[in-house]
């Protein structure tokens, strides 16, 4: 059985498609403040387009304010551009070098269209899964014509496909979550 698919990396390859999956559902507002929320957030700064938490250090004070402290002064105005064009929905106020972002109450409509949100990143998500899985069955094919028997054939597939099941489950509970954690008011 050792001229088979190396299933370590297949599974490290799904593991990758749901630690994504997680971090794309962390910058997913929920109504209540994460400093994981500014983390897409990019600000051209020296020169280059440099994330929010490399130009000051990002808090959450309380439940509905996430609080950015901008390191250079000249960078203030950027930032808070930047905060205000992300497409998150919220209204920065500076004071001094720091940047106060009050997260308003989400609706029901807006809570709807996040679910969608989420469940289009959860499909992304099963789509990468579902490729890894091809390419564990094409190895599989592959090894066949080097001289893979059958019954060991049949045995990677089945482990490649229960692997593939496991992390769809996966996704589908990530997703379970978080649709639970937008709708709740």
């Amino acid at each position: 059985m050792s001229d088979g698919p190396d299933l370590d990396d297949l599974e490290r390859r799904m593991d990758g498609a749901i630690g994504a999956l997680k971090t794309e559902f962390a910058s997913l507002r929920t109504g209540r403040a994460s400093a994981s929320m500014l983390e897409p957030v990019t600000v051209e700064a020296y020169g280059s387009t440099t994330p929010l938490n490399q130009i000051g250090t990002i808090n959450v004070p309380e439940p509905r304010m996430v609080v950015l402290n901008v390191w250079d002064k000249g960078l203030v105005g950027a930032a808070e551009k930047a905060i205000r064009n992300s497409g998150l929905g919220v209204n920065p106020v500076v004071d001094g070098t720091l940047i106060r972002v009050p997260i308003p109450e989400l609706n029901e409509e807006r809570r709807r269209e996040l679910t969608k949100v989420a469940g289009q990143y959860a499909e992304k998500a099963r789509v990468a899964v579902r490729n890894v899985r091809r390419d564990g069955m094409d190895q599989v094919k592959k090894a066949k014509a080097d001289g893979l028997s059958e019954d060991d054939q049949k045995l990677y597939s089945d482990e490649i496909q229960a692997l593939t099941d496991k992390k769809i489950a996966s996704v589908d509970g990530a997703l379970a979550d978080k649709e639970k954690e937008i709708m709740q008011i």
